[in-house]
This record gives structure tokens, sequence and C-alpha cells, in this order.
């Protein structure tokens, strides 16, 4: 039975006294109200990570948006993921299209990143999707096929075991736009049967992949209702704890 999975990525949003309280709120909003079996996430800025590491309970997990690809050296204004254990972290947002974008993250670069956190013991949730002019214009589903296969293809099985992914179409990230529960049900299936192609129908079965695109407590039943959705990599109903706990509710 694979794992639901609902994480919060608050990019680089809140001072540090209003983290603290948007912790403390989900935190025991989740205690309160959430009863199933979904395994929470919260992805703060790196800066943030040793507080907030203070107000979690067991049901909420630590992670960080990102990591180096190298264990050390001289990369100032980097933080490599020895150092993100070393703190108690234990999720890692690895490809996520912003990186991609904004930072010329490459598919080399993001199989190296994926190995030093599964080196270290961190689970990636590894991002993958296409802009609005590939679905339109290209087989989008072999693009994000691809990006399966070019940096995370050549993991052993154990390894692959070891992470989850997040497909987030990115023409609805951050626009209001939201794919329809049948355009992410087509690509979550296509990706866990590429998967299977690759691992196997159980390691596909048994892979959480989450939809990140524009996720919230409006839409997130119609979502998590589809069978290959396993939950959300959550963007800004994540920086409001009522919208954010709505929607981990709704992947009970």
């Amino acid at each position: 039975m694979r794992k639901k999975i609902v994480a919060g990525n608050w990019k680089m949003n809140k001072s540090l006294d209003e983290a603290v309280a948007l912790v403390s709120e989900v935190v025991n909003m989740i205690k309160d109200e959430v009863t199933g079996d979904v395994q929470v996430v919260l992805c703060p800025p790196a800066l943030y990570l040793t507080t907030i590491r203070q107000y979690l309970g067991g049901r909420v997990a630590l992670g960080a948006q990102n990591c180096h690809e190298k264990a050390s050296g001289a990369y100032t204004g980097e933080i490599a993921a020895p150092m993100l254990r070393s703190v108690g972290v234990q999720y890692v947002i690895l490809g996520h299209s912003e990186r991609r974008q904004y930072f010329g993250e490459t598919a080399t670069q993001l199989a190296e990143k994926v190995n030093i956190a599964l080196e270290n013991g961190l689970t990636p949730i590894f991002c993958c999707g296409e802009s609005l002019e590939q679905r339109q214009n290209s087989d989008y589903i072999s693009f994000v096929k691809n990006q399966l296969t070019e940096s995370l293809f050549h993991l052993s099985p154990e390894q692959f075991g070891g992470l989850t992914i997040a497909y987030e179409p990115i023409w609805a990230i951050g626009t209001g736009l939201t794919a329809s529960a049948e355009q992410a049900q087509e690509m979550h299936a296509a990706l866990r049967a590429h998967i299977a192609e690759k691992y196997g129908q159980e390691a596909a079965d048994n892979t959480s992949i989450l939809y990140g695109g524009s996720a919230n407590a409006q839409n997130a039943d119609e979502l998590f209702a589809c069978p290959d959705v396993d939950g959300g990599l959550i963007g800004g109903a994540s920086l409001k704890s009522r919208d954010f706990t709505n929607v981990v509710k709704a992947a009970q």
C-alpha cells in the first residue's frame, strides 16, 4: 500500500515569527482534525529548518526545498544533503520547475542531487512536468516520462524505492489554473506505467506520485480521488493553516 503524502512547499515566504505561527497552527490542526494515515511534510525556507523542527510532532515531517549535488566544498551559499540530514530533515524537493527555470538545473545535475540525497537518508520528492507550450505543441506525456528516464532511471530498484514523484504541470503553478482530475490522472497513470516498464509493476504500485499544480482546498477532493494521485505538493495553499489542513483532510 503506497503512502499518501501532502507536502507544503513554502518557497521564499514568511518571516521567522510568521513561520513559527504557521507551523504551530498546522501541527495543532493536524493533531485535532486529521485521523487518516497521511504523511504531512512541511518544507520551510532553509534558514528556518532548525527552528521549525522544534514545533513538529510525530505526525509531521521536515522537508527542505533543495540541496546541492556535492557533499561538501567551496560552494558559497549552497546547502549540502549531509547538512540537511544533520538537522533532522527527512524529505527534500528536487527538480522543482522554478529551480529548472530560474537556476538552470539540468537532468544530469538532478540525477546527482537524487544520488546524494538518497546516500544521506533523505527522501527526494522529484518534480517533473510540462509547460503550456509543450502541452499544446508536443507529446507532453513523452516529455514528462523522459524527465524520469534522464534523472532517475540510473537508480537500482532499491534506491528507486526510496523516492517520491511529484507531477507539476508548469502551466498550473501560481497561475490559478489547475489540471482537471482527468488530466492529472492521465499523467499519473502514464508515469506509473513508465516506472513499471523499468522497475516492475510492484515497484510502480508502491511509488507515491503527488500532484503539484495549484492544488488547494477547493479542488483537492476531486484530484485526490483519482486512483493514481497519492497526495499533493502544495504551494500557495500551504501558507494558510486552514487551507493546508483542509487539503490534508482531503487526502485521508
